[in-house]
């Protein structure tokens, strides 16, 4: 990942999980890197670990689903290290999971507006900047569920289905100006998320047990690999890395 030495990054959902391990890990490969989540008191910690093993983080708060704290992070990561280089677009919701006839409407409008408007705000303060240097990569952190049907995740499926979408989109209209973007499926992961379905009882992803989830290490080094221009030709595709093909891809096999 040397190649990457150099870039900045933000890194939405930074606080825990995929967004931590991806901080930390691009931040190794010589990534100044912005962490966003809703607080700092968590992120706060992860950076002040990254400098302290000589890497360079700062800590921001930032609600996606508010484009003005999105952009407030943007610029700091072209304030603070003269340039916006990559975005990671992790930050999502699937609480609370229930059938949808059950489902709470400003719950399940909640997980909109993270999921799918958090993922359009980053997109839309972070492509301009990048246009403008020339460049940039964006993942967005995607799911198998945006192209199938689970049941209690009507919130969550559709919203995913959605970010891919806007994956292929933003895809045709930037990849001229010199700008990929990936979507990223990692298939379950230990983090937070899958105490919360394991909880719920509901459908076969909460009968898996705790082994069954890949490390969030493993999603993050997917996500540092397709920054690299040896994923280049994956722009406005849906990477997996639930296949033996995608992890050694990766170099995970």
């Amino acid at each position: 990942m040397q190649e990457l030495n150099g870039q900045a990054a933000v890194v939405t959902g930074a606080s825990r999980g995929i967004g931590l391990a991806a901080a930390q890990l691009l931040a190794r490969s010589g990534v100044s890197v912005i962490m966003a989540a809703r607080t700092t008191r968590e992120t706060e910690a992860g950076a002040a670990g990254i400098r302290a093993a000589g890497g360079a983080a700062e800590a921001v708060a930032c609600d996606v689903a508010r484009y003005q704290d999105v952009t407030h992070a943007i610029e700091q990561c072209r304030q603070r290290f003269g340039r916006v280089d990559i975005l990671v677009n992790n930050a999502g919701l699937i609480d609370p999971i229930a059938r949808l006839g059950d489902s709470d409407p400003e719950a399940w409008g909640t997980v909109v507006d993270v999921n799918l408007k958090g993922v359009y705000h980053g997109l839309r303060a972070a492509l301009p900047i990048m246009a403008e240097q020339g460049g940039g990569v964006v993942v967005n952190i995607s799911s198998g569920a945006a192209t199938s049907a689970l049941e209690g995740w009507s919130h969550y499926c559709a919203t995913k289905a959605a970010v891919l979408s806007l994956t292929r989109c933003v895809d045709l209209e930037y990849r001229a100006k010199g700008i990929r973007v990936v979507g990223l499926s990692p298939g379950t992961v230990a983090t937070g998320m899958q105490r919360s379905i394991k909880a719920s009882g509901i459908n076969p992803v909460s009968r898996l047990d705790w082994e069954d989830h890949i490390s969030p290490e493993w999603a993050a080094r997917a996500v540092a690999y397709l920054c690299t221009a040896a994923a280049a030709d994956l722009a406005g595709t849906d990477f997996s890395l639930k296949s033996e093909e995608g992890r050694r891809r990766v170099g995970l096999v």
